[in-house]
């Protein structure tokens, strides 16, 4: 017999693995000695080794034997169950694995089952005389035990490397337990009884092998399981299985899609992997929110990656607005706010975040440095905002100085666009000259110590094309083209305006072919557009409108593409914006050509086109208004260009066309146009025509010597003015795009999918009863 085998050291140590304590295997095994010193203290029996196996002679073993029957009344299993724990408790996984194989645990399991069922089972209350014994059921003792060796089994075969073994081991444990309590467990089970807790780490214990053995499917599912069942898990611990949950979802590169039966809430059920673990990390962010849970920094770190790759920042941003005072300071709090509004562009919110972190309110804290480069960064995209960049490009600078040396190219680059923009913004000439200065200066100083950023070069040859300094921005944009291996399309349509502005159209349009055939589907688009302007420029009207009708069948294709796969569609999708753009420019500049060649149907009808895309845009107006003017109805013009104007009052081009139709209206409105015309060279000094138009009021009043250094001026800006000057602000919309400026970036564009997320948000927020709290 077992016992007999074994001798009286086997029968000390089931007293003392009997005492009543359950073995806790998250602690490190440790040695034999302290092991028993604590059995033997716990069972309050003497320490002493030697006096123990003294009283244990040959002629007492069958003593012993009729001892453990009776106070342990252990079966084989349950004997097998306490040698495999004291050898676990060793640290002996292959001992202890070899007795825990000898407990043939298929056989045992529906009995089990049976056994927390009825031990569970909800009675009528009976008085003390009426227990009900049930001689054919196992105790709960008994089922403890037994799961726990089954635990204990698979943690040994998980730390000898044999990871799929010990979770279909695990696995027992969870189907014997949910087949016995398939609606979870309950609150009152026992308060002795250690069911609960071998199971709970069951729970646990499950996925993670399934990780570990490479199979993160199988880990989904036992995640799954372990959440979608009340199992009265404590908060922390139902938690921390969410986390990681969401965690897999997230990095796991597998997809595992919810089955049809966890399908419980129709049409706001989670449709992928992204929209589960944002779901999870919600619930419980809310639960932070209602110290259910302690705060977990690395939460906040997975639902920032989660929603910013699925484009909803403003979500996150409603997140950090509810994170509780003192897990961030204020400074570091509006920075991430701002990052949150800026990438969802609300650029004008973002910025009165970074105004408080430099106002006088953290005047007295140390100064956040990512806060005064953002704060630069996002000014350098408006003009508007250009004299507040500067301020926070010198604010960065101070401190680059001292902690963040190799962030001065950056500084620097984003104080010479700003410089640039402040330029043609002044109304001043004499500071207009100084921040034209002042930005080339920035700018020359960020490519010295940025020498491996190509965006410092592209961002001095569009100043120095800005400012008509054609040589130069030439250099500039064919060493950034070499940085950037030819692959940027910017790079490749700078260039071409560059070319174009010294009235070399052939050779820009040579450029613009080229590009054609290494830049990616959106830069093609608006190559193709490049390509039809400078056609137009040299007279070839028919290949122009070959061209926009070959940009605008592809634009069409992919609008109809798009409409077949709306479920890909992107939340903020950028593209979209530009080809939209792009398709609105087209048509304009088509009713352009048909106006010069008097096809005044056609050209009416692309420009309507133009304004059911974006109706009230300036430019579209504007291009209506000089339909009306080459056919002569001056009034219709005039009221067309007011529109532009009321629209956009320092539109230059309609404060031009404005002063052209005045002038031919009679002598006695040169005097107005002459305003018009001052006021357009105000905003935009280098614009020919308006120069052009002065020389002609001048001669007309007489006034030869002033049209004459009026007509040489003109003929001198227009020598360097980029051919796309007629159509539109070539150089500032150039600086739009690259800055990033995007409008369709709001609230309005969101796609099905985004609202199928803030359906899940929403129920993530109301609803207290989904399956996975």
């Amino acid at each position: 017999m077992l016992f007999l085998v074994r001798g009286p050291r086997f029968v000390e140590k089931m007293l003392c693995a009997c005492s009543g304590e359950q073995f806790k295997f998250e602690e490190p095994p440790q040695s034999p000695e302290s092991l028993a010193t604590r059995d033997f203290s716990a069972s309050c029996l003497s320490s002493r080794t030697g006096d123990w196996e003294s009283k244990f002679e040959d002629i007492q073993v069958d003593e012993a034997e009729s001892t453990l029957k009776e106070a342990l009344s252990l079966n084989y299993e349950e004997a097998r169950a306490l040698l495999g724990r004291l050898e676990f408790q060793r640290g002996n996984f292959d001992a202890a694995l070899q007795v825990f194989q000898g407990i043939e645990i298929r056989n045992l399991t529906p009995r089990m089952a049976k056994a927390i069922v009825e031990r569970t089972r909800q009675r009528k209350p009976r008085t003390k005389g009426d227990t009900v014994v049930l001689p054919s059921v196992m105790s709960m003792h008994s089922v403890s035990l037994l799961i726990e060796a089954i635990l204990l089994k698979a943690i040994s075969l998980g730390e000898l490397g044999r990871y799929i073994d010990a979770a279909k081991e695990c696995k027992v444990i969870l189907d014997t337990v949910e087949s016995a309590l398939p609606n979870g467990m309950l609150q009152d089970i026992g308060e002795d009884c250690k069911l609960p807790d071998m199971f709970h780490k069951a729970l646990e214990l499950l996925p993670n092998l399934w990780t570990k053995a490479g199979y993160l499917d199988e880990a989904i599912t036992a995640y799954r399981r372990a959440l979608i069942k009340p199992w009265n898990l404590d908060p922390e611990r139902l938690a921390a299985i969410q986390k990681s949950l969401a965690c897999t979802l997230l990095y796991g590169g597998v997809e595992a899609n919810l089955p049809p039966q966890s399908q419980i809430w129709g049409i706001t059920m989670p449709k992928n992997n992204t929209e589960e673990a944002i779901l999870l990390l919600v619930i419980l962010m809310k639960k932070v929110a209602l110290r259910e849970i302690k705060w977990d920094p690395e939460i906040m770190d997975h639902l920032t990656y989660a929603l910013s790759v699925t484009g909803l920042y403003e979500l996150l941003a409603d997140h950090v607005e509810q994170a509780l005072p003192g897990l961030y300071r204020r400074a570091e709090r509006w920075y991430f706010l701002a990052l949150c509004y800026s990438a969802c562009g609300k650029n004008e919110v973002a910025l009165n975040l970074l105004k408080k972190v430099a106002g006088c309110s953290e005047a007295k804290n140390k100064p956040h440095f990512p806060s005064f480069l953002l704060g630069a960064k996002l000014c350098s995209q408006d003009p508007i905002h250009a004299r507040e960049g500067i301020e926070f490009s010198h604010k960065a600078i101070v401190l680059v100085n001292h902690q963040c040396e190799h962030f001065m190219g950056q500084c620097h680059k984003y104080l010479g666009v700003c410089y640039g923009g402040a330029a043609r913004a002044s109304l001043s000439d004499s500071e207009r000259v100084s921040f034209q200065s002042e930005s080339l200066n920035s700018l020359n100083l960020a490519a010295l110590n940025g020498k491996e950023d190509p965006e410092v070069l592209f961002s001095l040859g569009l100043e120095n094309a800005v400012q008509r300094n054609l040589d130069a921005a030439f250099s500039n944009a064919m060493k950034y083209s070499d940085m950037v291996a030819g692959s940027s399309g910017q790079g490749w349509k700078l260039l071409a305006l560059i070319v174009s502005a010294e009235q070399q159209f052939k050779d820009a349009e040579t450029i613009v072919d080229f590009a054609l055939d290494e830049a990616g589907r959106v830069d093609q688009l608006e190559l193709l557009r490049l390509k039809a302007v400078l056609q137009v420029a040299q007279e070839h009207p028919k290949q122009a409108i070959e061209t926009y009708r070959m940009l605008l069948t592809v634009v069409q294709a992919q609008r109809d593409q798009k409409a077949k796969n709306s479920e890909q569609e992107k939340p903020f999708d950028s593209e979209a914006f530009v080809e939209r753009t792009l398709e609105k420019e087209a048509w304009r500049d088509l009713a352009t050509v048909y106006t010069k060649l008097g096809l005044w149907t056609d050209a009416e009808i692309c420009v309507n086109k133009a304004k059911l895309i974006e109706f009230y845009s300036p430019h579209s107006w504007h291009t209506t208004g000089k339909l009306f003017e080459a056919q002569s109805q001056y009034k219709e013009a005039l009221i067309s260009f007011s529109v532009s104007l009321s629209i956009e009052p320092d539109y230059v081009p309609s404060i031009v066309s404005t002063a052209e139709v005045l002038m031919k209206l009679g002598s006695q409105s040169l005097p107005i146009a002459r305003s018009f015309l001052m006021n357009a060279l105000r905003l935009e000094p280098t614009n020919h025509e308006a120069w052009l138009n002065l020389g002609l009021i001048s001669k007309k009043e007489g006034l030869l010597q002033q049209a004459a250094d009026f007509f040489q001026a003109a003929h001198e800006l227009q020598l360097s003015a980029p051919v796309e000057r007629s159509l539109t602000y070539s150089w500032e919309l150039m600086e739009r795009q690259t800055k990033g400026l995007n409008p369709l970036t709001t609230a309005s564009t969101r796609s099905t999918k985004n609202n199928q997320i803030y359906e899940l948000y929403k129920v993530a927020n109301q609803n207290p009863s989904t399956p996975y709290e």
